[in-house]
């Protein structure tokens, strides 16, 4: 039983894998959210992952099952088409304890629009560092295209997500994800919608739906006060290895700005 399990790892160490992608620190579908000139937010990430495989990729990677993420995502308003955005830190935490894994950084933009047009378009690049338990290659990217449509009660979202490898021992060739959002308001704080997370495959071989990671979730958009919250129950399938997700986004009112007398 010992030369099998020796044997197991010794193949772990040496097969070529791409980084996991499951349960990521952000589930999200980006629109047209933007923070005002000097404007300080903060939306705070959790998700949790309730069920599914307990396996991992390659040595040392922390398993995502029973893994709780927890993100503060800061973001800085830039001029009146721009966002900064810091995630710090990225963390997680499971039986073995809680652990600080990375940091990353984004600029959003978003096109501007004409006085009573209701549907928007933008990109945002993200670029970043995750520890070995999350990832074999410590530094990777994003680049995101967005477009949506509001009408009346409709939302309408979508997200074109390239990510690709910036530095790193292993090989991973550039993917596309296509994320969307439908959500309908059913007062005027509260929205219930569906949002789908595709992986389409590699860049040079698209169409492999079956071996990319997919996930649906049922979310409810509302606000409490002056805290807005994005709450979603959702499962994953083609290559996912998790089961059922549960995901809170928590925007935090901070009431922060500079540049206009300060915080």
């Amino acid at each position: 039983m010992r030369q099998w399990r020796l044997a197991l790892a010794a193949s772990a160490a040496i097969l070529p894998s791409v980084p996991a992608c499951a349960a990521p620190e952000e589930i999200q579908v980006y629109m047209d959210e933007l923070n005002d000139p000097g404007e300080i937010g903060l939306d705070v990430h959790n998700n949790y992952v309730l069920s599914g495989d307990s396996g991992v990729d390659f040595l040392g990677e922390q398993p995502s099952l029973h893994r709780y993420r927890i993100t503060p995502e800061w973001s800085l308003g830039l001029g009146d088409q721009f966002e900064l955005g810091l995630y710090l830190p990225l963390a997680t935490i499971d039986n073995r304890g809680a652990f600080v894994d990375g940091i990353k950084f984004r600029l959003k933009w978003l096109a501007s629009r004409a006085k009573g047009q209701n549907w928007f378009w933008g990109a945002n690049f993200e670029i970043g560092r995750e520890d070995h338990r999350l990832d074999q290659n410590p530094w990777n990217a994003e680049l995101k295209g967005i477009v949506g449509l509001r009408s009346g009660k409709w939302t309408v979202a979508a997200n074109a997500n390239f990510d690709f490898k910036v530095s790193g021992p292993v090989a991973a060739p550039a993917t596309l994800e296509i994320a969307t959002k439908f959500d309908y308001a059913i007062s005027s704080t509260t929205a219930l919608g569906i949002e789908n997370y595709n992986g389409v495959g590699q860049v040079r071989r698209l169409g492999r739906f079956g071996s990319s990671e997919q996930s649906t979730y049922a979310i409810v958009d509302t606000a409490i006060g002056k805290w807005d919250l994005n709450l979603g129950i959702g499962h994953g399938y083609g290559s996912n290895p998790d089961g059922w997700i549960a995901k809170a986004i928590v925007s935090v009112p901070l009431g922060w700005s500079i540049g206009r007398g300060g915080m």
